[in-house]
């Protein structure tokens, strides 16, 4: 099972608001995930960006790889 941190869309619509998730590779976009990990709201000004660093950090430790949308996002929060 390969797992990847990710998106997945909570907002309603024309509102799109995110969560960071860590899910199996072969589940849909807004499907089944494995935890919780952040939030991201591209809405607001600035950009929010929620992340639970230690969480993050144990699933890259784990084998998790990024999206590229989250790896910009890591990349912001200073988390590589």
């Amino acid at each position: 099972m390969a797992v990847k941190l990710r998106l997945t869309r909570v907002g309603s619509k024309k509102n799109p608001i995110y969560r960071v998730v860590a899910a199996d590779s072969r589940s849909p976009r807004d499907g089944k995930f494995i935890e919780i990990v952040g939030r991201y709201n591209p809405q607001s000004e600035p950009s929010l960006i929620d992340l639970d660093e230690e969480k993050v950090r144990g699933w890259l430790e784990k084998g998790a790889l990024p999206t590229e949308s989250v790896a910009k996002l890591l990349k912001a929060q200073g988390i590589q």
